[in-house]
């Protein structure tokens, strides 16, 4: 029989290896950052993504009712101007969906990439005769459209995937961004992967040269020329077509199994892969991070993390260290306790471990050389049942085998890791 001293350092142990798995929760990272002074006024500046816009502009909101003396100002400009914006330091803190490339990050060094949120870009269309959502499409027909080579809604590319409809003779009018867009990334980073015609005549980045169609700046703008635009078709974050009430199609999977319709069940599922390991820290290089196709055959195609920007010195924005405090702080609540409204929107909130990349990023930032958010020790909960677990065990009142199935459910569960 083990003794009680033996009993106390193996589950010791155990512990310690529960404390070093990433968690979404605040008892991961101690007390959490400081709370913004209530003696000063904060306005915490920020610019970039439209696409994340209708979530950023709720969290000001919602942030604003529990600390009123903290202003967010957000500009919705694209992620090209975000970029932009940080590289000349002007604002606190950045959004793209397009994490930074090597020459943008070699121009801020110290960036850290923050996720914030998880989303998706719909092909959205204006068909008069089929106003619902629903019309099938596959990558390689979406390449088309936006190639200039299917003009006509009932071209066999189009219709042959949709027999059950009467596609019209009309000709098709393609929209597409005419900003530096962190949305036409994603949307061509998904094309240029599906199409090799696609990759090579127009490629993928924040802004390409789109053989025709026409331009028109953020998701709100492509998706107020789709709604007024008949035969129109057009690439939109999800949450702008659901407010614009336009239809959206359904994509076939990277599997080709089947034609999956964006929700936040398949947003999540093209997110499951990355959630589980392979992400980079906040402060590595995340240019190579892609969530489009995605395997699996709920996994809708098209979906994206998108980012903060923020610098870890940031002395280099902040005018103050309490201003600095404030952002860290109002950053921290939006990647955690903010993310209860983004099911909302249509935004799928982050996993606990991405949060947790966040949290560890965030704790990187100072100002004067001190950090804004001191470390603090782990509070860990220890389970009621875990103890008398133990206690039995080391009493003798179960066995080994019955105390190291406890372990190991704790292990399956993903509670512990050794």
């Amino acid at each position: 029989m083990k003794t009680g001293h033996a009993a106390a350092v193996l589950l010791s142990a155990a512990l310690v290896a529960a404390a070093a798995l990433p968690a979404g929760s605040q008892a991961a990272f101690g007390e959490g950052p400081p709370e913004p002074s209530g003696s000063q006024q904060f306005t915490i500046n920020g610019a970039g993504a439209s696409f994340p816009f209708p979530l950023i502009d709720l969290w000001r909101v919602e942030y604003g009712k529990l600390h009123d003396n903290v202003n967010l100002n957000y500009q919705s400009i694209g992620s090209g101007g975000g970029i932009k914006q940080h590289i000349e330091k002007t604002v606190a803190f950045a959004a793209s969906d397009k994490p930074m490339s090597g020459s943008e990050a070699g121009q801020a060094p110290g960036t850290l990439h923050i996720p914030e949120a998880i989303g998706g870009v719909v092909v959205a269309y204006n068909i008069p005769e089929i106003p619902g959502s629903g019309l099938k499409l596959t990558g390689e027909a979406i390449a088309g459209m936006f190639l200039g080579e299917i003009t006509e809604w009932d071209d066999p590319a189009i219709a042959s995937l949709n027999p059950d409809l009467d596609m019209p003779s009309r000709s098709i009018s393609t929209v597409q961004r005419s900003d530096g867009s962190g949305t036409t990334f994603v949307f061509t980073d998904y094309l240029a992967g599906v199409s090799p015609a696609f990759d090579a005549a127009v490629g993928k980045g924040k802004s390409v040269p789109w053989p025709a169609g026409r331009g028109a700046a953020g998701n709100e703008g492509v998706a107020g020329v789709i709604k007024t635009t008949p035969y129109s078709v057009g690439y939109v974050e999800l949450a702008y077509a659901f407010k614009s009430g336009i239809a959206y199609a359904h994509v076939r999977n990277a599997d080709g199994t089947a034609f999956v319709e964006p929700t936040l069940e398949s947003l999540s599922a093209a997110s499951d892969g990355l959630a589980a390991g392979g992400l980079p820290p906040a402060e590595g290089d995340w240019s190579g991070v892609t969530m489009v196709s995605a395997p699996g055959p709920g996994s809708y195609p098209i979906s994206s993390f998108t980012y903060l920007l923020l610098y870890e010195d940031l002395g280099k924005v902040a005018k103050s260290a309490e201003e600095a405090a404030a952002t860290v702080h109002l950053l921290n609540w939006m990647i955690t306790d903010g993310q209860e409204f983004s099911p909302s929107l249509l935004y799928v909130p982050l996993p606990g471990s991405v949060a947790a990349i966040g949290q560890a990023g965030l704790q990187r930032a100072t100002y004067g050389g001190e950090a804004v958010w001191p470390p603090g020790e782990p509070e860990i909960e220890i389970p009621g049942w875990v103890k008398s677990t133990a206690g039995w065990w080391a009493a003798g009142d179960i066995t080994d085998a019955e105390f190291a199935a406890a372990i190991q459910y704790l292990i399956s569960q993903g509670i512990l890791r050794v």
